[in-house]
């Protein structure tokens, strides 16, 4: 097991794939599914404060850090001209499903729930980028999400208590990233 600051370092190499994700966004080398990367940054923060309100410690830095940079990417989609975000059918259900999950927590308020329930909306809001990957590998920055994944990896190695509320979104970060990657490198 590794020092619990280490989390620090994975949340630096996540915040560091967005800056890059929020430039490559600029120059017009990728292109962010704005539906996605907006509830990106929702989900997370709402993981972090039911982390921190249920004792997670350490860990939940990540989690800060998760919903943080995809604020970057957005700013970023918003003042690029390069791709405007076609929001289709898929993309406003994957939406939907994120926001009701994100209500569902609301009204339950239990932190441990909220944990869970960001990770399912994260996941939901994940459909419509793992979706682009596959149609359009090339508007993917792969680099971010190897970042995140090891970020994640290195946060799960920090781990002390093995209680899901520590541990459930760092493991779903790195799930989500290697999945991405195989497509990615897949159908490139």
């Amino acid at each position: 097991m590794l020092d619990p600051n280490w989390v620090f370092v994975s949340a630096a190499l996540g915040m560091v794939g967005c800056v890059r994700y929020a430039i490559a966004t600029l120059t017009g080398s990728a292109r962010p599914n704005l539906v996605t990367w907006t509830l990106w940054a929702a989900a997370p923060l709402i993981a972090f404060a039911a982390q921190v309100d249920a004792g997670a410690g350490l860990p939940a830095v990540l989690t800060l850090a998760a919903g943080a940079g995809p604020l970057l990417v957005v700013a970023a989609g918003l003042l690029t001209r390069h791709d405007r975000v076609r929001i289709g059918a898929f993309d406003v259900a994957c939406g939907t499903v994120a926001v009701v999950a994100l209500a569902v927590w609301l009204v339950f308020d239990a932190a441990p729930l909220a944990v869970f329930v960001a990770v399912g909306a994260d996941a939901a809001a994940a459909a419509p980028t793992v979706r682009k990957a596959w149609r359009d590998p090339g508007s993917e920055n792969l680099l971010f999400y190897v970042l995140v994944g090891l970020g994640a990896i290195l946060t799960l190695l920090t781990v002390t208590t093995w209680d899901p509320v520590a541990w459930a979104f760092a493991a779903y970060m790195l799930a989500l990233c290697g999945l991405v990657v195989a497509v990615v490198a897949l159908r490139r």
